[in-house]
């Protein structure tokens, strides 16, 4: 039988910033095809990985690619994957996610249809969706949330200093620390933090005893512990927040210490979710074997894109286990728009993260960011994942290094995320 797909014919990167500090930057591929005009467009962001990734794709991937079917997503998906003998890993599965996208992309534009259709239609309209807030005091954090109900959102995350840390995750760093972090930044090394985590374990409940006595049950509540917890402290904190009826708690341990899932499922009854750092399809799937999670937070630009994210989702539903694919700001518009699709056309959808907090450089360089309406994102259903780039505006905001921080204990242990 003729194979009548279009045939790749270039395969290249853009890595652009253009945001603002902190947020770092976007590696952006494009797949080329000799049919005229027809490309498509990936995302392979990885923070921190950025030019390694784009090195990943310009050196190692992307000539054997040249020449293929463009169709053959799943055929060339597998080839990538074990084209290097050392195959995996955070830049490997970026490269292959941005990859994997952009022949999606250009399956739908060649078929005109929207990829959510291609994946078997959509299954609803819109998708629920939520914020994050954050504050060094408990009053920051209720101010932040009552903004966000006024516009209408009904799931938040919260989060909130640690009144005797100068950072933490995700929370406003103090003058101190935010000016030692913009003087690394300049010197382009990364910022040093300082984490303890039993301070913090202790005064999380109380943040959710405060907002629940605050907010009764109007609103529905989040929090990521983003792994920096050990195991034991991990399974109290579990226990202690049980009472205040969380949406989920996210990341509470790290990929390395999967196994403690198992203790932790046991004695708390607090939905948990996790995913966003693995970089494979495989990676942690004792979690959705052993119904150990309640939500998978894979990031399509990590994770092996959409093709990978579509099996998920289906080895995750066989099992009650819902999607919240991984949506910071800090991944571009293009893994947006894949998530967008994916939860548009999958049953076991139950929520999409959209917390970008861009402005119009953005809307320079990308034709198309998701929609906010009521608690809810929708994106325009045009052929392909409908986000194309504008070489010429992304190119005028080149690579700027921001490294990821350095966290480390009181006394100078090296501590995760």
């Amino acid at each position: 039988m003729p194979d009548h797909s279009p045939l790749i014919t270039g395969v290249d990167v853009v890595v652009t910033n253009p945001m603002r500090a902190p947020l770092g930057n976007f590696v952006l591929v494009r797949v080329t095809t000799d049919q005229d005009g027809l490309h498509g467009w990936g995302d392979a962001t990885c923070s921190g990985s950025e030019m390694a990734v784009a090195a990943m794709i310009e050196e190692h991937i992307a000539p054997a690619l040249i020449g293929q079917p463009a169709g053959r997503i799943e055929q060339l998906w597998h080839t990538i994957y074990h084209l290097p003998y050392y195959r995996s890993g955070s830049v490997h599965l970026s490269a292959i996610s941005g990859i994997d996208m952009a022949l999606w992309d250009i399956k739908g534009k060649q078929a005109g249809l929207p990829v959510c259709e291609l994946l078997g239609g959509r299954v609803r309209d819109r998708m629920l969706t939520y914020r994050s807030v954050s504050g060094r005091t408990f009053d920051e954090v209720l101010e932040r949330v009552h903004e966000l109900q006024q516009v209408g959102y009904q799931v938040i995350k919260v989060q909130v200093g640690v009144p005797e840390l100068e950072s933490g995750y995700a929370v406003p760093a103090t003058d101190a620390q935010q000016a030692a972090t913009e003087e690394a930044f300049s010197r382009g090394v990364p910022p040093a933090e300082t984490w303890e985590p039993e301070p913090y374990t202790q005064l999380i409940p109380k943040l959710f005893e405060f907002l629940r006595a605050e907010l009764g049950d109007s609103v529905q509540l989040i929090h990521d512990v983003h792994e920096r917890v050990t195991p034991s402290q991990g399974l109290r904190l579990a226990c202690d927040l049980a009472p205040f009826k969380l949406f989920y708690l996210e990341d509470l341990l790290r990929p390395e210490h999967l196994d403690t899932f198992r203790l932790v499922r046991s004695q708390s009854p607090v939905p948990l979710a996790m995913g966003e750092v693995f970089c494979n399809p495989w990676e942690g799937q004792e979690l959705w074997f052993e119904h150990l999670v309640d939500y998978a937070r894979h990031d399509l630009a990590h994770v092996g894109g959409i093709t990978a994210a579509r099996k998920i989702a289906a080895v995750c539903e066989a099992r009650g286990i819902l999607t919240a694919w991984h949506g910071p700001g800090n991944i571009s518009p293009v893994t947006h728009m894949a998530n967008a699709h994916v939860s548009l056309a999958v049953p076991n959808f139950g929520i999409q993260e959209f917390d970008a907090n861009w402005d119009e450089r953005i809307e320079e360089v990308f034709s198309t960011v998701p929609a906010y309406a009521d608690g809810h994102v929708s994106v325009p259903l045009s052929a392909g994942l409908g986000c194309d780039v504008d070489i010429a505006a992304a190119r005028k905001h080149p690579y700027v290094r921001r490294m990821r921080p350095t966290i480390r204990r009181g006394d100078g242990t090296p501590w995760a995320y």
